[in-house]
């Protein structure tokens, strides 16, 4: 077996240098958890509540906002956790957003919506996808809720737990689920405009429609299993209309817009590496289409530290502290993303850590299908650039951890104030785990 490091792949760690050097580059994955595991890498602290903060800042970053609790992270975290064989922090971390989506406050928001006395036009009436995981409560800021994506993501994992057998949703809970697809309806999310992954300008968007079918999809086998216990009669003669309409409308949406990220006029995006996500871990892309982003991400996207976003992504594009005040760098931008988006040239964006580790996922897992040791060797490839990714002694963070993102300051690609991001932590266990799997097969 032969799969010597790629010479561009760039490792900050000479530890980790070492340990992959070698030919075989599964020979030494057990030092390599060892040393990680040693440095803490794979922190995931959670609040009292079983939630995540979206980062375990460091005092420079206290700034971000990012003490906050995301669903969306949340879920990618409790996902990586229970894939990794810790299933017990992933329920509770599930249990606790839907006690707060079951706060009389969200789930009015949701209802208001559902019953038409509220219009979902306004970020306002938006139900919450960013707020205080130590209270369960709203944080007072302005911010873009509307993220279809992000509801999508806490339907899709409770119903990936139900079917594991882990999570036996209660009366309340169970009512969450199904208030969360009449809001799906409500706003017919296969043509609403939302914030999407990167809480930026509204667009109708095939990553938000992609997490929102899959949610559905998997809500739509427990239904036809009858998993869901607590499931009320006009409950589930409801779903059992709802589901194969909104299943198919995002259907046709996505094979209409895919595999751009978006055709709507004035807003048209043809790559954006939250497409991948639809591939790993959602599993609803058909291969032909899975092909085509992964070769747009890799022709487009891919930089030398990490990958961009999209192309002319802003934030935190190049000497963005010297652009941008510190009050400024992380707010909402929903509403007018044009000040910020003057900062930046093509070449200048940030390169992000979370999409290398996905995509090792991505390969490996079709190693093991097909036994393609092309697809191996992308695996390791995309696995050795996660872990080049890890902060190194002159980082100005403390060595092995894991960036939301690296940004150039002049000529030098520097870790932005996030640091650690634990969604990037949460990939990059999941592309270890891939990893054994490939060095067992």
């Amino acid at each position: 077996m032969s799969s010597p490091v790629d010479p561009a792949v760039i490792i900050q760690h000479p530890e980790i240098a070492r340990l992959i050097a070698d030919e075989d580059p599964f020979r030494h994955l057990d030092a390599l958890w060892g040393l990680l595991d040693e440095a803490g890498t794979f922190c995931f602290q959670p609040l009292p509540t079983g939630l995540y903060a979206a980062a375990h800042l460091s005092a420079r970053g206290g700034y971000t906002g990012y003490q906050y609790v995301w669903v969306r992270d949340s879920v990618h975290v409790a996902h990586a956790l229970w894939r990794s064989g810790q299933p017990e922090p992933a329920v509770a971390a599930l249990k606790a957003l839907l006690a707060f989506f079951a706060r009389p406050s969200q789930r009015e928001r949701l209802m208001a919506i559902v019953d038409g006395r509220a219009d979902p036009g306004p970020v306002e009436n938006r139900p919450h996808i960013r707020f205080d995981g130590d209270r369960l409560a709203e944080a007072d800021e302005p911010w873009s809720h509307a993220q279809n994506d992000a509801l999508g993501y806490l339907l899709w994992l409770a119903c990936r737990l139900t079917a594991a057998g882990l999570f036996t949703p209660n009366r309340d809970e169970t009512a969450i689920l199904v208030l969360l697809v009449r809001f799906f309806a409500a706003v017919r999310y296969w043509q609403d405009p939302d914030s999407g992954h990167w809480e930026e300008a509204r667009k109708i968007e095939a990553s938000s429609i992609g997490v929102v079918v899959a949610a559905l999809r998997a809500l739509e086998a427990l239904v036809s299993d009858g998993r869901l216990s607590l499931l009320s009669e006009p409950s589930k003669a409801r779903l059992d209309r709802l589901l194969p309409f909104l299943i198919t409308q995002g259907q046709g949406a996505l094979r209409h817009i895919l595999p751009n990220e978006s055709i709507e006029r004035g807003h048209a995006r043809a790559y954006d590496a939250a497409l991948l996500f639809l591939i790993y871990p959602l599993d609803i892309i058909e291969p032909l289409c899975a092909d085509a982003i992964i070769a747009n991400v890799g022709r487009y996207l891919e930089g030398e530290r990490g990958i961009r976003r999209y192309l002319l992504d802003s934030f935190w594009c190049k000497d963005y502290p010297e652009k941008v005040k510190q009050d400024q760098r992380t707010v909402d931008v929903s509403r007018d993303i044009g000040w910020r988006d003057a900062l930046v040239s093509l070449g200048d964006e940030a390169q992000w850590c979370i999409f290398d580790p996905i995509l090792s996922v991505i390969h490996g897992q079709r190693f093991l299908a097909t036994g393609d040791l092309r697809a191996r060797d992308r695996q390791v490839r995309h696995f050795h650039r996660a872990l080049g990714q890890l902060t190194g002694s002159e980082s100005g963070f403390d060595p092995l951890r894991c960036p939301e993102l690296y940004y150039r300051a002049g000529e030098q690609w520097l870790p932005n104030d996030v640091t650690p991001l634990l969604w990037t932590q949460a990939n990059l266990l999941l592309a270890f785990d891939a990893m054994r799997a490939t060095a067992r097969a």
